[in-house]
């Protein structure tokens, strides 16, 4: 592959870590995680890490970018950036094949389109003057936002909307400041979209399979060693849900329920990112369903 990345993405219980483990045993390669969450020990059931996998006919496929920092420390695109970047040139020199695989689409393409902005530093006091602001009222603001060549904010989310009017903030008060360049690694990519009905059929088992399996008891776990409520809820999804439930505020069943139709939509904004990300350029070779390692392997060799 010439020290080419190769990139396996798709949306939340797409089979994506099974095929990079199998793909990365068949080529004597490494797994560079792309999940914003699998960077935190201890948080394991709940941010699917199934390590065993990474296990193959006895022997242990390398990973990079999980359990790389405490729960409940900050971590942001920027320093993914940087970690990335270490890791894949650490395979490459050791004559490895460096296999970036992950679900968190603004993570992926800040290393495949090099996203300049993610330098810029997180102001938390500015950050609490926009919180306690609707969706709807930051949106209404965000012709304000300073306007820059190469910034294109994302708009999608409240959490990123608030980033973009951080960016906005700096730019307006350092004008001068000179935006590093990422380093972009030549890759191809793959993607795995199961059929809906097939998605939504993982996802609600696996759901159950997890709450089975500790889940519960994991988050529990993690508060009580000193972790804020808030910051639980601030990982979204199964940590939102689950501490909803644990502080009280709903059932047990309408945790359930709400947690499995919000992992649902998840999984729908994730392949409409991964649409957008080729409507912006980046071709994705989409696999089929049936048999993707074989297909993969004769694309690439």
């Amino acid at each position: 592959m010439d020290n080419k990345l190769i990139v396996i993405l798709g949306p939340t219980a797409s089979g994506k870590t099974h095929l990079a483990v199998q793909l990365a045993h068949q080529l004597n390669g490494e797994i560079i995680s792309a999940d914003s969450r699998q960077v935190y020990r201890g948080m394991d059931i709940g941010t699917g890490k199934d390590l065993d996998e990474y296990t193959v006919d006895n022997q242990v496929v390398p990973y990079h970018l999980i359990d790389i920092l405490e729960a409940g420390e900050q971590y942001h695109i920027h320093q993914f950036q940087q970690d990335f970047l270490k890791a894949y040139h650490d395979i490459i020199v050791r004559g490895k094949t460096p296999i970036l695989c992950g679900g968190s689409g603004m993570y992926l393409e800040a290393v495949l389109k090099g996203y300049e902005f993610t330098a810029i530093p997180i102001n938390e006091g500015f950050r609490e003057t926009l919180i306690s602001k609707s969706y709807e009222e930051l949106l209404s603001n965000a012709n304000n936002l300073v306007r820059r060549d190469g910034f294109k904010p994302d708009l999608s989310t409240k959490k990123r909307l608030i980033r973009a009017f951080e960016i906005s903030q700096f730019l307006s008060q350092n004008p001068d400041f000179e935006i590093p360049k990422p380093a972009i690694p030549q890759s191809i990519i793959f993607g795995l979209n199961p059929d809906t009905e097939i998605r939504r059929e993982r996802i609600t088992k696996r759901l159950y399979q997890r709450l089975e399996n500790g889940m519960l008891e994991e988050v529990k776990a993690l508060i009580e060693s000193g972790i804020s409520p808030e910051k639980f809820i601030f990982y979204g999804l199964e940590y939102k849900f689950i501490t909803q439930y644990l502080t009280g505020e709903m059932t047990y069943e309408i945790m359930v329920e709400r947690l499995n139709v919000a992992i649902h939509q998840f999984a729908k904004r994730q392949m409409t990112y991964f649409r957008k990300m080729e409507r912006d350029g980046l071709e994705i070779n989409w696999l089929s369903s049936q048999n993707p390692l074989e297909e993969l392997i004769e694309k690439i060799i």
